[in-house]
């Protein structure tokens, strides 16, 4: 059964950073891209970043570039998302998905998410 599964998310003061991870059972991430994704309260889900299959060509949307970034390990069949200089609003529920690059939407069935409390 394909899964995939994120992991952590806390909660965290204003400025701080985290890293957050996304693993996959039932298949291997390293023959997919794959991008981040978060939902905020009373917002839809919206996509934060992307990295392609093998050449590790990310991309980003405005509210992360120069704060976020997203990178593989295929040893680990993980991929991460370096969360820096985090702010109130990027508080929110960060999932993981299959994207196709450089796309950023979700191709598979959602795990259940990590959620990430940014406040003082």
């Amino acid at each position: 059964q394909v899964q995939l599964v994120e992991s952590g998310g806390g909660l965290v003061q204003p400025g701080a950073s985290r890293r957050l991870s996304c693993t996959a059972s039932g298949f291997s991430l390293e023959y997919y891209a794959v991008g981040w994704f978060r939902q905020g309260p009373g917002k839809e889900r919206e996509g934060v970043s992307c990295i392609s299959i093998s050449d590790g060509n990310t991309v980003y949307t405005d509210s992360a570039k120069g704060r976020f970034t997203i990178s593989r390990d295929n040893a680990k069949n993980a991929v991460y998302l370096q969360m820096n200089t985090l702010k109130p609003e990027d508080t929110a529920v960060y999932y993981c998905n299959i994207s196709p690059y450089p796309v950023i939407d979700g191709r598979v069935n959602w795990g259940q998410g990590t959620q990430v409390t940014v406040s003082a």
